[in-house]
């Protein structure tokens, strides 16, 4: 029986958000969980402390969130975490959002790092998504184990193979590291687009605190971009997906390679996204310290005209940019919040 119960829209007339700088919100990335099965070096340190179970959202809740944003005129939605398939009777929410798209909902999609996929792909094809982002860093089994600190490479590509077998439209997404994958980065580009894949580029992010220090890791994408560019042909596309990657054509192998630049090159001039924590913590902005509860919205006497309110509080309260910055030894995260509490 679904965890679930099934709603209506909200009735429609109320007004699209629309931040201070006149930009359409459309897109929202909901986090489920905070919680992951794998700790990535440069996402969490080893012996993360996850939330209390009781401060994050349930199901239900997330559904009636999810519905508020689409009457208001949000189109796509990203489930993600942490790792959204580690928490409990997930797929009773994508089943239950799977059934607006059509109807305000144009997409429902999630990223994940596959470790769960193989046992979920059919469910989630089932339920309305229709394409996944996957986390992969490497292909080389060592180098995954210490990256990861879990020796899980082997159910990661079983997920894949899982996606890729249940028609669901795959993107790989690697963060590019210093002096850990920067080498294998042709190659990962190469296998991905012999598989039928896009893979994207991104700049490692200073958020929360990890072990190690962030500026001996950090690869400008300018400089990846530079060096593959002495052995493939690069050709600028205009496709636009929604989110902040630029893409390229790798004329050699056919495929798609996208590069986001929180660093080198800022991205967030037609910026349409908002993130919702598993504690119901909007952020405007993923770089910025401003934010709304709405599960305090949600919980209190007149849940719908506390929630209209916290979101126009929101757009007004919508940066221009965030302002990244690993330039320096010892330098503080740019937010003390972990990648995985703001959900990817």
């Amino acid at each position: 029986m679904s965890k679930v119960r099934d709603k209506v829209i909200p009735a429609s007339g109320k007004l699209p958000l629309v931040d201070g700088f006149k930009r359409p919100i459309s897109y929202l990335r909901l986090s489920v969980t905070d919680r992951c099965d794998l700790r990535c070096s440069y996402c969490m340190p080893e012996r993360m402390q996850f939330l209390p179970r009781k401060e994050v959202l349930s199901l239900e809740e997330l559904y009636s969130l999810s519905l508020g944003f689409i009457a208001r005129g949000v189109t796509k939605i990203r489930l993600t975490g942490g790792e959204p398939l580690v928490r409990r009777d997930i797929v009773d929410l994508f089943r239950a959002l799977g059934r607006h798209i059509g109807t305000g909902l144009e997409e429902l999609t999630l990223t994940t790092n596959a470790t769960q996929l193989a046992e979920h792909a059919d469910a989630l094809a089932s339920a309305g998504v229709r394409r996944v982002n996957i986390s992969l860093d490497t292909l080389d089994r060592a180098r995954f184990a210490r990256l990861s600190r879990r020796d899980a490479l082997p159910q990661v590509l079983e997920g894949i193979s899982a996606a890729k077998a249940a028609g669901l439209k795959v993107k790989l997404n690697t963060v590019a590291l210093k002096g850990i994958n920067e080498e294998e980065i042709p190659d990962l580009i190469a296998w991905a687009h012999g598989q039928g894949f896009d893979l994207t580029l991104i700049e490692v992010m200073p958020l929360g605190e990890v072990e190690a220090d962030r500026v001996d890791h950090y690869l400008p994408l300018s400089q990846v971009r530079a060096e593959l560019e002495q052995r493939w042909s690069l050709t600028p596309l205009t496709d636009n997906t929604g989110g902040p990657a630029r893409y390229v054509r790798v004329e050699e192998t056919g495929g798609r390679l996208g590069l986001i630049t929180p660093l080198t090159e800022n991205f967030c001039g037609g910026c349409n996204r908002i993130r919702v924590t598993a504690t119901g913590q909007l952020y405007p902005c993923l770089g910025g310290g401003e934010r709304v509860d709405l599960r305090a919205a949600l919980r209190s006497d007149e849940p719908e005209r506390e929630l209209e309110r916290a979101l126009q509080e929101a757009m007004s309260i919508k940066p221009e940019r965030h302002h990244f910055r690993i330039d320096q030894r010892g330098a503080n995260p740019a937010q003390p919040r972990h990648m995985s509490v703001t959900g990817g």
